[in-house]
């Protein structure tokens, strides 16, 4: 990020701990992690490895669900989502790198309920822009980061996870 701001790992250890509490508070045994193609994959691994979950880790591309398809297009490396388990009555612990608009969790959730209903779905995220078009809350964020209108935040990774402030294009 910039100058004096938590690295990825930091943020990843802070939202670990709390993803840990809010588990235990909500009595959720056997969560199903699921992280959003790709970022928030990367993301998911390392939770997911940190926790000691014993299902797989889901993975979902979201791309056939976006709201703007129309316009932005296909994206040419679109893979189909793998969900290790059912999501019929099971907690559903869903990872993003970065919320902005809301509109990436909506697809998301749209696709993951095809998949059956979940109990309950917790909203994980590494950064929250604040930028919201959808009344969508994460439950357990890294941080939060404020940019200006020129420019966007990119994760990169897998190894090192690093984010980086662009100027947009």
């Amino acid at each position: 990020m910039t100058s004096g701001s938590p690295s990825v790992d930091a943020l990843l250890d802070k939202m670990s701990q709390e993803l840990s509490a809010l588990i235990s508070q909500r009595k959720i045994e056997d969560p199903l992690m699921v992280g959003i193609h790709t970022g928030g994959v990367w993301l998911a691994e390392r939770l997911h490895t940190q926790l000691g979950l014993k299902d797989p880790l889901g993975v979902m591309d979201i791309s056939f669900y976006r709201d703007d398809f129309t316009q932005v297009g296909l994206h040419p490396k679109v893979k189909p989502s793998q969900l290790p388990a059912a999501t019929e009555g099971r907690h559903v612990l869903l990872v993003d790198d970065v919320i902005m608009s809301g509109r990436t969790i909506r697809a998301a959730m749209n696709e993951l309920f095809d998949y059956g209903r979940p109990a309950s779905v917790t909203l994980i995220t590494l950064l929250d822009l604040e930028r919201r078009e959808l009344p969508i809350q994460a439950d357990v964020v890294g941080g939060t980061l404020s940019l200006g209108d020129n420019q966007l935040i990119k994760l990169t990774g897998p190894d090192p996870l690093t984010l980086e402030i662009r100027e947009r294009p």
